[in-house]
């Protein structure tokens, strides 16, 4: 038997090419940033799709306090009546709304009045933050009337 390493026809180990450690660090950090940018695109995506969400599901909410109000002959005093029949009320035909069709997508109640600024109601929700005013996906999203 002969020693391998005595046979020049073998190529060295140290001859064999690689990655050194420096390379695949730089590999993963360049993935690392195309991942954190993809993220951040898909995230603004979200929130963008929220407030849509959101204005669509305040205008079908105040639908249904429209229901209510031509069934009833008044508008309800909160939002659960929308859900259930209120006790002192005649011609109720509902339910008119799911518990979970009163939260808007970041799972707050919306803020519902009697009588609303300048209408007869105002149905609000207060956006991202769940603050009144803002801006962006933080701004008010209002049923207009």
């Amino acid at each position: 038997m002969r020693n391998n390493r005595s046979n020049p026809r073998l190529p060295r180990r140290a001859a064999q090419g690689g990655f050194t450690l420096m390379e695949i660090i730089v590999v993963v950090i360049l993935i690392g940033g195309i991942v954190a940018f993809a993220a951040t695109r898909i995230l603004g995506n979200a929130d963008r799709a929220k407030v849509n969400l959101a204005r669509a599901q305040v205008q079908t909410v105040a639908e249904k306090i429209q229901q209510f109000e031509m069934d009833t002959g008044r508008l309800p005093n909160t939002l659960d009546e929308l859900v259930s029949a209120p006790g002192n009320v005649s011609g109720w035909l509902g339910p008119y709304a799911k518990a979970a069709e009163l939260k808007d997508p970041w799972n707050q109640q919306y803020e519902y009045r009697v009588p609303g600024d300048g209408a007869p109601f105002s149905l609000v929700s207060l956006g991202k933050d769940r603050q009144a005013g803002g801006d962006s996906v933080n701004a008010d999203i209002k049923y207009e009337q």
